[in-house]
C-alpha cells in the first residue's frame, strides 16, 4: 500500500489510544490548622503531574484552629491510578497532619434518590434542573408514600416507587425504602412528610438532605407558615439541612428568606415560601454533589 493510500483512521486510532483522558477530581480536607499543609498537599499533587484548578481554604483561627480545604485538580489517566493516588496520599500527607479527607473522581456522577409525599414543587424543580443539566448528579429513582406524583415523575423518565407508610408497618416500609435506595450516594427529602427512624438515618450518615419549610431554628414541626403568620413575622424562609436522629437539628447547608408584610395571609406566605424552598434545596443538593460541603460537628463549611 502506498503512503497516500494508508487509511487515516489507523493513525488516528493509535494516537487516541495512547493519549489518556484528562480527568478531574475533588479533594476535601479537615484537620487541625498548622504550618505546611498547603505546601504538602500542593507538592503531592505536583509529584503526580497533576494541575491544581481551584483551591479554597478556611481556618477558624489565626493559629491552632480547625482547617478546611477544597481542592480540584486535573490529571491525565486519573481513573487508572486513583487507588494508588489515594493510598499514597493517606500514607505521606493525611497521616502526617491527622486529616479527615475524601477524594472524589469527578468523572463518576453522584447517585441521588428522592423521597416525596404529595407536595410536588421541590421535587419537580429538582427533576427539571436535572433534565436541563443544571444538577451535577444522576437521579436514580423517586420513592413516595403516595401515588399522586407517579405520572409527573415518570414523564421525566425517572423510576417511581410507591411505598405506603402506616403506623403498623413503618419498620417494614423503611426496610423497603433502604433496599430501593441501595447504591445511592445521597437521599433527598423533597417534602417527604414522614419522620425517618434513628435506625434508618444512622445507615445514611450525612447522606440525607431535607428541606424544612421554615427558617430554622424557628417554627420547628408542623404547619410552620401558620405559625409564622400567627407570630406576625416580617421574614419567612426555608432551610436545607442534613438529617440526623434529632428532628430538624442537623447541620444546616443553606438558608434563604423573603420579606413579608402584615397584608399577606397564610396562603400567600405558603406560595412565596415554596419558591424559597425550591431554590434553597436545589443549591444545597448541588453543593453536596459537587463536594463543596464539609461537615464539622453540627455546622458546615460550604465552599459555594
Amino acid at each position: 500500500m502506498l503512503p497516500s493510500e494508508r487509511s487515516p483512521s489507523t493513525s488516528t486510532a493509535k494516537t487516541t489510544a495512547t493519549k489518556p483522558a484528562i480527568d478531574t477530581a475533588t479533594l476535601l480536607i479537615k484537620c487541625r490548622d498548622t504550618a505546611g499543609i498547603v505546601q504538602a498537599v500542593s507538592e503531592f499533587i505536583h509529584r503526580y503531574g497533576a494541575n491544581i484548578i481551584t483551591l479554597d481554604q478556611y481556618s477558624t483561627a489565626y493559629e491552632g484552629g480547625q482547617y478546611f480545604m477544597r481542592l480540584e485538580f486535573a490529571l491525565a489517566g486519573l481513573g487508572e491510578i486513583i487507588d494508588n493516588f489515594e493510598a499514597s496520599f493517606a500514607h505521606t500527607v493525611a497521616k502526617r497532619y491527622d486529616m479527615q479527607w475524601k477524594l472524589h473522581n469527578n468523572a463518576i456522577a453522584t447517585k441521588v434518590g428522592i423521597l416525596v409525599s404529595k407536595f410536588d414543587h421541590a421535587l419537580l424543580d429538582l427533576l427539571w434542573r436535572h433534565q436541563r443539566g443544571l444538577l451535577d448528579c444522576q437521579i436514580t429513582c423517586v420513592v413516595s408514600n403516595h401515588n399522586d406524583l407517579r405520572q409527573a415523575v415518570e414523564n421525566f423518565g425517572i423510576p417511581f416507587h410507591h411505598v405506603p407508610v402506616q403506623k403498623d408497618n413503618k419498620a417494614e416500609a423503611e426496610a423497603q425504602i433502604h433496599t430501593l435506595m441501595a447504591g445511592n450516594d445521597l437521599l433527598v427529602l423533597a417534602r417527604y412528610m414522614q419522620i425517618l427512624s434513628s435506625d434508618f438515618v444512622q445507615r445514611w450518615p450525612m447522606q440525607i438532605i431535607n428541606i424544612h419549610h421554615s427558617f430554622l431554628p424557628a417554627f420547628v414541626g408542623a404547619d410552620p407558615y401558620r405559625q409564622a403568620y400567627e407570630k406576625g413575622v416580617k421574614l419567612i424562609g426555608a432551610t436545607a439541612h442534613y438529617v440526623t436522629s434529632e428532628l430538624d437539628q442537623g447541620p444546616i447547608i443553606e438558608q434563604d428568606v423573603q420579606r413579608m408584610t402584615h397584608r399577606q395571609g397564610v396562603s400567600e406566605l405558603r406560595a412565596i415560601g415554596r419558591d424559597v424552598e425550591r431554590n434553597v434545596l436545589a443549591r444545597a443538593v448541588n453543593w453536596h454533589v459537587q463536594n463543596r460541603v464539609i461537615v464539622d460537628g453540627n455546622k458546615t463549611v460550604v465552599f459555594s
